[in-house]
């Protein structure tokens, strides 16, 4: 038999899609998500340490793409499609968030954890990297780059939202 539609699999992608669509149009502000998000990426710090300090800088925003796409990779290997795909919001959200943070990294206005210079993770990053004034581009490197995310995370989701029946 032919796959069908899921309503209710439909439904869900297309305000997953609307929700991320405004994050990404506000990813200047504090949305709920940003809270798991930031226990992701203070926890990326402490588990890179052991690769150096450059990595542990580097580690909180790493890991805060990474693990979704673990998530991502682990509903995939299962075959659950619709599953990944609502998960890839995620990673295109985590794209976007950190997209924000690097763009700050020449002009450190954004409200931090620790408070001071010393705690930005993308100043300290692209300083090492003697790359401080590329700052605004990575930014928009990584926001786009979650955009597209996001657009491949709803066609895949609108895709996988007809079930086998």
């Amino acid at each position: 038999m032919p796959a069908q539609l899921s309503w209710g699999r439909l439904v869900v992608s297309l305000v997953a899609a609307a929700y991320f669509a405004y994050y990404a149009s506000t990813a200047h502000d504090w949305h709920f998500i940003d809270n798991v998000n930031l226990i992701i990426h203070e926890a990326g710090h402490l588990i890179f340490i052991p690769l150096g300090e450059f990595m542990r800088i580097l580690g909180g925003s790493l890991l805060q793409i990474v693990m979704p796409i673990a998530f991502v990779a682990y509903f995939y290997l299962q075959q659950q499609y619709f599953s990944a795909s609502l998960v890839a919001f995620w990673v295109g959200q985590n794209l976007i968030n950190v997209s924000v943070y690097a763009a700050d990294a020449r002009w450190m206005e954004l409200p931090l954890l620790g408070g001071d210079a010393d705690t930005h993770d993308w100043n300290q990053i692209l300083s090492l990297l003697h790359a401080l004034d590329a700052a605004p581009q990575v930014g928009a490197a990584l926001f786009v780059a979650g955009l597209l995310v996001l657009c491949a995370a709803t066609i895949a989701a609108i895709h996988f939202s007809r079930t086998e029946q």
